[in-house]
């Protein structure tokens, strides 16, 4: 098991929870080699979730912007709508050959609830699952989508009421019910082997995206991008290129309202060191080490932590990681659907905006690969009003003005 990365990781959790870690460490060892673990999770990746998911050439979006290639692995066209499902298959596969019987999921966005509830059905298991109260209200269509699946769902109305407080709430129930229940947690954060784990369940996205970039391309891409909240999509795409030095990975945190703010998720460029949710790395944070409030307009990057794995190739300079505000990032949400008719999610808008931010300077044979981690569905009405907010806004500072 591995439990750090360079000053990163770790397993700062109660006692109760140190036996539960280790036997999950254990059986994921035995499970990593037995191919009968593996050839199941890839059966019903293919069967059931269709992997693999393709590569698409963004002709209009890119022409348009006079530069690189934007090429997009749609992870949004899985199962379910994003690649969260990737890693609920092979913790609910996990979680069977340990003998648990129920699940229990933390949720921002929803897509992390919905793939969770989903596996619980296909597996015949009861699951639960904490999501912010905010996040319930400005996600409702993935709230119905965990219900009609069979999940219980809490509205977790303490602290901020969003991510951070719904993983701290399916933390406290597993520590009372860890004899038959197995926390099926979303991204590469938290304390080992989760941040592990998690990261080789979605590297099947790199992997593919390699071999796919070879067959189309007859080479690597120029440039990894991937949206950042605690990262799981990232480092599934960066997996398949982490030792392709001439491939720059780039990961894209939140910027919200912008860095200067103080409203804003990038734990990277404005946080410190600190342990949340049972692992040593950046977080944002008061001087006092009080976890700060996030936001953003995206519901799964409204996290004030990111893996630890994220900090440590930041520390090395294998990864650079910039930062996108909300404007931008509805504006690249925006320019996918007009230009190759394609809805993407919240969270890898931001992304886009950063390819999109970046191609008009590149040559014209530079490949910007860009991992569209979900489908927009689930953020339509929360578009809608973030766009009112602005006009009714606009329009009061024109009248003050005048």
């Amino acid at each position: 098991m591995k439990t750090h990365y360079g000053t990163y990781g770790g397993q700062y959790v109660a006692e109760t929870l140190m036996k539960p870690l280790a036997d999950m460490a254990v059986a994921y060892d035995e499970a990593k080699a037995d191919p009968a673990f593996k050839r199941e999770f890839d059966e019903i990746l293919r069967d059931y979730v269709g992997r693999e998911s393709p590569l698409t050439v963004c002709r209009r979006l890119s022409a348009h912007l006079g530069g690189a290639q934007i090429v997009l692995k749609r992870e949004d066209l899985n199962h379910t709508g994003a690649h969260k499902v990737n890693n609920t298959i092979g913790q609910a596969l996990l979680a069977r050959r340990m003998g648990k019987k129920r699940l229990i999921a933390e949720t921002g966005a929803g897509m992390h609830g919905v793939a969770t509830a989903t596996v619980a059905a296909l597996f015949g298991m009861p699951c639960e699952v904490y999501m912010g109260a905010i996040d319930v209200k400005r996600q409702a269509p993935n709230v119905a989508r965990m219900e009609m699946l069979g999940a219980k769902v809490h509205a977790v109305e303490e602290g901020s009421a969003t991510l951070k407080d719904a993983m701290n709430e399916a933390i406290r129930d597993w520590v009372t019910n860890c004899d038959d229940t197995f926390y099926v947690i979303g991204t590469v954060a938290g304390p080992a082997p989760y941040p592990e784990m998690v990261r080789d369940f979605q590297s099947v996205i790199g992997v593919e995206a390699r071999r796919q970039c070879l067959e189309k391309f007859g080479r690597l891409p120029d440039q990894a991008i991937a949206c950042v909240g605690g990262g799981s999509n990232a480092m599934g795409l960066f997996a398949g290129f982490i030792d392709d030095a001439d491939v720059r990975l780039v990961g894209v945190e939140a910027g919200g309202k912008g860095l200067a703010t103080g409203e804003h998720a990038a734990s990277i460029n404005g946080g410190r060191l600190g342990v949340l949710h049972g692992a040593k790395t950046m977080l944002l944070q008061t001087d006092d080490g009080n976890i700060l409030d996030t936001y953003s307009v995206s519901a799964g990057l409204d996290y004030p932590g990111v893996g630890p794995e994220h900090c440590h190739l930041h520390d090395t300079g294998r990864a650079e990681y910039s930062v996108i505000n909300d404007d931008e990032a509805v504006a690249a949400f925006d320019a996918l659907c007009r230009f190759e008719g394609i809805i993407p999610a919240l969270e890898s808008s931001h992304a886009l905006a950063e390819a999109i931010k970046r191609a008009p300077s590149l040559p014209k044979d530079t490949i910007l690969l860009v991992n569209l981690s979900g489908r927009g569905d689930k953020d339509m009405e929360n578009i809608m009003k973030w766009k009112e907010s602005r006009r009714s806004a606009s329009g009061s500072s024109a009248k003050s003005e005048g």
